[in-house]
């Protein structure tokens, strides 16, 4: 439902559906990043427009989440799946299906929000035939990722060009965290504009309810030490490392320790040979009995997953900001984490959970072990990892720091435009 009283806005994520079921392939936190934030801005009083690429003929090409918040799907390949490092090639097509929207719907957006270095492709572009204002979150660096890679892809060089130009292009780049604006001048470029404006989550869904009523509602032992993971299957998650200190542990004759591993698709999909490569991981150390595969979970019940576990564990090699990092605390549970990136913000070491070396086992298990048996220490740290998510981290706070910072750049916009036209030579103002 479009609304002449509102300003309509559009939000760009091409590989990551806002409607879509978090924890399968290609659905995680940048999903919940852009829905969120999309409709927080509609009922902060934006005309709020989310785009992402069509992948399946049977879902539907638009859905209105609010009455002023939708997500519409383009038309960009093939309508299925297509991996991320092969979908350049089809981002022109996208450029094209979002200026036909536009079209049909007699509209202009005069500021993009996009999301990923694809978006920043497509936004880009657009910018090239309109005076749209363009602000960029990276979600992820391409700077970052092949450090770690054995194999580059072929788009490598094409990515690293893109995200550079959109730090010196856009009108502003969000960074999720001052590390991540740390990694972008060191790594990316010197030059564009910065602000720090960290993601959220749902203090309302998210938050400090009874430990016992969780398991009892999981049918989870009152007596287990539950270490829970939530997130993608891909190898730079590191769950490989949470697995193998889950089995340092178990050697070390603790009883009732229980790992929850929540999320994940189906077997057919890029992130099945992750996940059965970590199960074949737990098979070979005799860890099948104390381990659950819990699945996709949706975020009416992923809070349950949270309360009840003793601890939660992201083992990621990096990571930009971290949500689960902030939806486990703002639930009161402590977290083991690596020390890198965003999680060194969200984190307060040794007051809401612990950060320690990545890919280190021996480090993971003995913060794990901390957490599971310092029971006065955890309930302290419990209150503050909650009261620490609800003062920094709400959706609410954050989305008021994006809608003021959308304005300031239109109304630079406007500014300059009005400047422009002061300056032209009287002989042209009436032409």
């Amino acid at each position: 439902m479009l609304s002449l009283n509102r300003q309509a806005i559009a939000l760009i994520s091409d590989h990551a559906d806002p409607a879509a079921d978090v924890g399968c392939e290609e659905a995680g936190g940048q999903n919940v990043y852009v829905r969120h934030v999309g409709e927080t801005l509609a009922a902060l009083g934006w005309q709020v427009d989310m785009f992402t690429r069509k992948t399946r003929t049977d879902t539907d090409a638009i859905v209105q989440h609010s009455p002023h918040c939708r997500t519409i799907r383009l038309k960009a390949g093939a309508e299925a799946y297509i991996p991320r490092d092969r979908l350049f090639e089809h981002m022109p097509e996208f450029v094209d299906s979002f200026q036909a929207f536009q079209k049909t719907q007699g509209m202009n957006y005069p500021l993009i929000h996009t999301n990923y270095w694809l978006s920043a492709w497509a936004g880009m572009e657009l910018q090239k035939t309109s005076g749209i204002q363009l602000v960029h979150t990276y979600h992820s660096l391409g700077a970052v990722k092949y450090q770690s890679l054995v194999e580059i892809p072929q788009v490598a060089n094409t990515r690293l060009r893109i995200e550079r130009e959109i730090l010196e292009r856009a009108n502003c780049v969000v960074a999720t965290s001052p590390q991540e604006q740390e990694t972008l001048r060191s790594l990316v470029s010197t030059r564009g504009q910065i602000e720090v404006i960290p993601c959220g989550t749902d203090t309302n869904n998210f938050r400090l309810t009874s430990k016992a009523h969780a398991r009892a509602k999981l049918k989870l032992d009152s007596r287990e030490k539950v270490v829970l993971y939530v997130g993608r299957f891909d190898e730079r998650k590191g769950i490989e490392t949470l697995v193998r200190a889950f089995a340092l542990l178990k050697s070390y004759d603790l009883q009732n320790l229980k790992l929850i591993i929540v999320g994940g698709s189906s077997a057919n999909m890029p992130d099945g040979a992750e996940r059965n490569r970590i199960e074949n991981i737990i098979d070979e150390l005799g860890l099948g009995d104390s381990t659950v595969f819990a699945g996709r979970i949706g975020h009416d019940i992923l809070p349950l997953y949270y309360t009840a576990a003793d601890v939660c564990v992201i083992p990621s090699h990096y990571e930009p900001f971290g949500l689960v990092a902030i939806e486990a605390m703002a639930c009161g549970v402590p977290v083991v984490a690596s020390n890198v990136g965003g999680l060194k913000f969200t984190i307060v070491h040794e007051e809401t959970g612990l950060l320690v070396e990545s890919k280190n086992i021996e480090a993971f298990a003995n913060g794990i072990h901390r957490i599971l048996f310092d029971e006065l220490w955890v309930r302290k740290m419990r209150k503050q990892a909650s009261a620490n998510v609800n003062q920094r981290f709400s959706w609410t706070g954050v989305t008021i720091q994006l809608s003021e910072l959308y304005r300031h750049v239109l109304a630079r916009s406007l500014m300059h435009e009005q400047d422009w036209i002061y300056k032209m030579p009287i002989v042209n103002r009436s032409a």
